[in-house]
């Protein structure tokens, strides 16, 4: 796998070094794309968008985008054609959001779930493939809508 893009605003920034240290410990290469310190300019907009940018230009295969709830950094990065990305709070949704809808980025909130959840969410995230099947089709469309209201 390629390296992994990381981003958190503000509200998420001891979180997602606690997310960070967790990938890092199991080998997996991080490209942060957070603010270098915490900082209430760090807006998640800016930081959703710099990660999804970066996957749909293909320097990382998936991201992680963390802010308060995981609500905003998921509207943000969805902005960018091309871009899947779903808000992830419990481990069947993390396996989900690859296996049927080939989500590249999951969202999370500091706010909403403890760390050590998060580290379950990320693992199962990332043990899931797509698979295909039914949802081909379903992915397909959400493509060709993306496509339609991206010219």
């Amino acid at each position: 796998m390629k390296s992994i893009a990381i981003g958190a605003d503000d509200a998420a920034f001891e979180f997602r070094n606690s997310i960070v240290e967790y990938l890092t410990k199991q080998g997996i290469e991080l490209v942060d794309y957070s603010s270098d310190k915490q900082s209430e300019n760090s807006l998640y907009p800016d930081v959703a968008n710099a990660v999804a940018s970066a996957i749909k230009a293909g320097k990382h295969e998936r991201g992680i985008l963390i802010c308060g709830t995981g609500i905003g950094v998921a509207i943000a990065a969805n902005k960018v054609p091309g871009i899947r990305a779903a808000q992830c709070h419990d481990v069947y949704s993390a396996e989900r959001a690859r296996k049927s809808n080939n989500a590249q980025i999951m969202t999370m909130g500091a706010r909403v779930i403890g760390v050590e959840l998060a580290k379950k969410l990320v693992q199962a995230w990332l043990e899931s493939e797509f698979e295909g099947g039914g949802s081909t089709a379903k992915v397909e469309r959400i493509c060709y809508y993306d496509k339609l209201y991206s010219k």
